[in-house]
């Protein structure tokens, strides 16, 4: 499976940003390969409006099954609910804490979108 995870830094080690559909760019951690790749989220994140719905788009051309991060505003919550794409929250501070979290079985499903309003 991959999963995304939001940062703006370039590899495992890097901090993970809070914002969803506003970050800079996403690591896609693939379980199978055991390998990343990054994808460039400057487009979405330039937006006007429907930032967190473009980003949905983008990382579903990428084969993405979960995203882990810290907030996800009600369009890209929505969004990815329609994708079938996985939704995680961590409070986890850089991708190799998110990625071990995961392993562990630690996070959980988020319900619901975070209120609007904070550029998720």
């Amino acid at each position: 499976m991959k999963i995304a995870f939001s940062t703006a830094g370039n590899g495992l080690d890097a901090s993970l940003d809070p914002r969803f559909g506003r970050a800079a760019r996403f690591l896609v951690f693939d379980t199978e390969a055991d390998t990343f790749e990054l994808v460039d989220n400057r487009r979405a994140q330039a937006a006007v409006q429907g930032a967190g719905t473009r980003t949905v788009e983008n990382l579903v051309r990428q084969g993405v099954g979960c995203v882990i991060g810290a907030r996800f505003g009600p369009n890209a919550h929505r969004a990815l609910l329609a994708a079938g794409v996985r939704i995680l929250r961590t409070e986890a501070t850089t991708v190799a804490d998110a990625l071990d979290s995961y392993r562990a079985g630690e996070l959980v499903e988020v319900a619901s979108a975070d209120p609007p309003g904070y550029d998720g």
